[in-house]
């Protein structure tokens, strides 16, 4: 909303979930967990006001306006992470070679991949979790762009490079994005 030069956003805040600012650091807690960022830029104001936070910024530029939403929405989903968290499913899909899969220590194992001798790793990034049951791979966790990231790094380990994506569709897919996960 503009008023005479001043943009802003307000973000409200849930019963359950605290916000506390302190220079350009936004901390947010609830009952799944707790999430620091900084979002620092030297025009955009970040601060609470009862039970919301406001964005805003006096005479903003075009990435000013920009930098006031994207804030926004990086407060809005860390608020939906802290309430229940997200998760992604994934399916493992092969025709010939029955592929495994497996965590070990920060990285997601993936072995027999069309029949290959050496395994794939990709990386888990932040506290995000994995559990495999059977060909299903669930990827949750509290920070949705640590969640995202591991199964976009799980999806690209299972790349196939030289061959026809039409006739060679092994891989683990995601098969429904983030999600909210009611606690």
């Amino acid at each position: 909303m503009t008023i005479s030069g001043i943009i802003e956003e307000r973000v409200a805040v849930p019963q359950g979930v605290k916000v506390a600012i302190k220079g350009a650091e936004v901390s947010v807690s609830g009952k799944a967990g707790q999430l620091k960022r900084s979002l620092a830029s030297p025009r955009v104001k970040i601060r609470t006001d009862k039970d919301e936070v406001v964005i805003s910024c006096e005479y903003p530029k075009v990435k000013e306006k920009a930098l006031v939403g994207t804030f926004a929405s990086h407060i809005q989903n860390m608020i939906d992470g802290v309430q229940g968290g997200f998760e992604y499913h994934m399916k493992m899909v092969y025709s010939h070679f029955p592929m495994k899969a497996t965590v070990k220590g920060e990285k997601f194992v993936i072995e027999n991949f069309l029949g290959e001798k050496s395994p794939r790793y990709a990386n888990i990034v932040g506290h995000t979790k994995i559990s495999v049951k059977g060909a299903e791979v669930v990827v949750s966790g509290v920070d949705l762009e640590a969640t995202s990231q591991t199964a976009a790094n799980i999806e690209r380990a299972c790349r196939i490079l030289g061959y026809d994506p039409r006739v060679f569709q092994d891989g683990i897919y995601i098969v429904e994005k983030a999600r909210k996960v009611k606690a």
